[in-house]
């Protein structure tokens, strides 16, 4: 029997070691052929969860994009019921959940539109809207009678027809440019013309839509732009979200308040806060509580919490906070009859919070430590949830989350048996005090085949924003693992200026954008040295994309350990930067003062003045299309390195923005990568 159990537990070993041996590395194919399932929508009975799902390719006409319906209770697999390559979005259930809104542009049509599906009697989905603006994000009336949707039109252009004429006229212009007068003129990736977002409502016996913004007086001037809105309980209406400031953010930042509109009427301003800002309105299912993201206005910040308000409705008595203690970003809330789940960031995760009407009590909700929440969707009477779901070994899967239950209990697993034959070692979170005494959270990544007695080249890897994080989730654009792929042990620090950790936290960077950053990343992958004896730190790398590629700059300007560096859509002249970039009143904020002022930080913290001491080999890669950090920056950077001489390369991708979206400029990309990483650390 000895004998027996002996060999019983050689073999199991062996067989361990064989399955570990048989994953393979991620590779970009891998990774890209993950499918990606989107947001759950509950029902408002609670019974089903309809969610799309991608199919990618590397061939953009390959790419099939379908509705998945399935039981919440998990009793049943999910099941199609759409099909076609025309990606369907924007899908919302009817109030008394028999029937689906979503968003699709079939064969033949030049915009999208709504069409609705009948889930509880079956058949194809009958299109809703025609118009030639198109129509998205439909919203249902809460007495489910019409729906709401918005579309971009020109300015007085209230009806159909005239739509229609102005698009004509425009077409038999012979001449091509673009005149400004505001500011900005740019927005990321597109030059801004004169196109407004408006609101339509179409009610269900009919076919024609009307602008609920017919009658508003506001929309005729050239800073409004929309925000969110929602339907008022009585569906005689909408409370909205706007600015009259979308023309003038050279010199302040965009002021959103919160206005009531009905159909045939000019729209009334709700609340006059000249210290705040108003976003995403929405309502208690009962209609007695308006809910809003609310957040600080002209205070000369870098970085402010939203905080969520609500309002007695319809009277706007009784102001108060859900959760005024929570120092932490909400990403997202649904509102019931009971009280708010909210989805809120919080050091290096993203979980789920409930706050109680009744009690006024906040609570967490998802009890798990690892991954992140994203997309929560609530039935009626708050006994549904579900979510997404992700970690940085998991692509995001649909689950339902119960309070007594740490595991979420998954609806889909799409990428259950690809993710099988991957070898991707669990990530390790760790803290450390900085040398200005603050607490730092950190990521570590191991690579494939990892073996704690070798020794590992670490490449230091830099998140953008700044107003951003590295979290416990899954990626395309920078995968962890796919970044180790090679060989590498990742460290990803949540520098001071990231979020999750503190509004304060949040705003410290304000006037040291990147000093003290670079200090506690230095800090980080020093202290990740002494700590683990498998990191190699004769052979380090650093790089980073937007406000990383920002700092990638930064450390070539003022270290010179760093073997390699790269640097995807960064500055390297931050008063070029301010001139050129789509918005740039936040820059000055961030550098206190203009350029020509010479203040301290646009003197001290500006890459390009220390050029004289770049001496690292760098790879730099720009998106030709990206206004956020246009490629003059990138083209300067480059001309620094040609003239110095150091050793650079410079890739330009004509199609791509401040992302690389495209599957092959984005395998292409981490091949670069790594060809340049191989010949510094290898």
């Amino acid at each position: 029997m000895k004998r027996l159990v002996i060999y019983a537990f050689l073999t199991c070993l062996c067989l361990g070691v064989s399955q570990a041996q048989d994953k393979k590395p991620i590779s970009h194919e891998s990774m890209w052929m993950m499918k990606r399932v989107g947001a759950p929508e509950v029902s408002p009975d609670g019974k089903w969860v309809v969610f799309s799902v991608q199919e990618p390719a590397y061939d953009e006409k390959e790419v099939v994009n379908d509705l998945w319906l399935a039981p919440t209770d998990g009793s049943t697999k999910p099941r199609k019921i759409t099909s076609g390559k025309a990606g369907e979005s924007g899908y919302k259930w009817s109030p008394d959940s028999k029937t689906l809104a979503f968003v699709a542009r079939r064969d033949g049509e030049e915009a999208s539109q709504i069409y609705l599906l009948n889930i509880k009697n079956g058949g194809e989905a009958q299109r809703f809207t025609n118009l030639s603006t198109g129509a998205s994000a439909p919203n249902w009336s809460p007495d489910g009678k019409s729906i709401a949707f918005s579309s971009s039109v020109y300015p007085g252009a209230f009806t159909e027809a005239l739509s229609k004429k102005i698009a004509e006229e425009k077409k038999k212009i012979k001449y091509r440019a673009r005149v400004y007068t505001g500011f900005p003129i740019r927005d990321f990736d597109r030059w801004r013309d004169e196109k407004q977002t408006h609101i339509f409502v179409q009610s269900l016996d009919s076919t024609a839509a009307t602008n609920v913004f017919t009658k508003v007086a506001m929309v005729t001037e050239a800073g409004f732009q929309l925000g969110g809105y929602s339907w008022t309980p009585d569906s005689k209406g909408f409370v909205f979200s706007a600015t009259l400031d979308n023309q003038v953010l050279a010199s302040q930042e965009s002021r959103y308040r919160l206005y009531q509109v009905e159909l045939g009427k000019d729209a009334q301003l709700l609340l006059e806060d000249a210290t705040h800002v108003y976003y995403a309105p929405s309502f208690s299912t009962d209609g007695k509580t308006l809910l809003t993201t609310e957040s600080a206005y002209g205070n000369y910040k870098v970085y402010d919490l939203g905080k969520l308000a609500r309002f007695d409705w319809p009277s706007l008595k009784n102001k108060a906070y859900i959760a005024a203690e929570l120092d932490r970003p909400i990403n997202s809330y649904v509102a019931t009859n009971t009280g708010v789940f909210m989805s809120v960031e919080d050091q290096g995760h993203d979980k789920i919070y409930q706050y109680n009407f009744s009690n006024k009590q906040l609570s967490l909700f998802s009890k798990g430590k690892k991954g992140c929440y994203n997309g929560v969707s609530v039935s009626d009477d708050s006994k549904v949830v579900l979510a997404l779901y992700d970690h940085a070994n998991l692509p995001p899967e649909v689950v339902r989350v119960n309070p007594s239950n740490p595991e979420p209990q998954f609806i889909s697993q799409f990428n259950l048996a690809a993710l099988g034959k991957l070898d991707m070692p669990e990530i390790e979170e760790f803290w450390f005090t900085s040398s200005r005494g603050k607490q730092i959270h950190n990521i570590l990544v191991r690579p494939a085949g990892f073996d704690p007695t070798k020794k590992y080249p670490l490449f230091v890897v830099m998140h953008g924003g700044p107003a951003s994080a590295y979290k416990d989730n899954w990626g395309y654009r920078w995968n962890y693992h796919l970044l180790a792929k090679p060989g590498y042990i990742l460290v990803l620090t949540n520098y001071t200026g990231s979020t999750g950790f503190g509004e304060k936290f949040g705003q410290d960077i304000q006037f040291d954008p990147f000093k003290g950053p670079a200090d506690e990343i230095n800090e980080a992958a020093a202290f990740a040295i002494k700590k683990w004896s498998f990191i190699d730190g004769s052979k380090q790398a650093v790089g980073g994309a937007s406000y990383g590629g920002h700092l990638a700059n930064w450390m070539q300007a003022t270290t010179s350990h760093y073997k390699c560096i790269i640097a995807h859509a960064g500055l390297v002249n931050s008063e070029v930067q301010w001139g050129t970039s789509d918005g740039i009143y936040n820059r000055e904020v961030m550098n206190g003062g203009l350029p020509w002022e010479k203040t301290k930080t646009f003197t001290e913290q500006n890459p390009i003045r220390f050029a004289a001491n770049f001496k690292t080999p760098m790879l730099i890669t720009i998106g030709e299309r990206d206004f956020r950090v246009p490629i003059n920056n990138s083209l300067e950077n480059y001309a620094v390195h040609q003239r110095l001489k150091v050793p650079v390369k410079m890739i330009v991708f004509p199609d791509e923005n401040h992302w690389i979206l495209n599957a092959e400029n984005g395998r292409f990309f981490y091949q670069q990568v790594h060809e340049w990483l191989g010949t510094y650390l290898k």
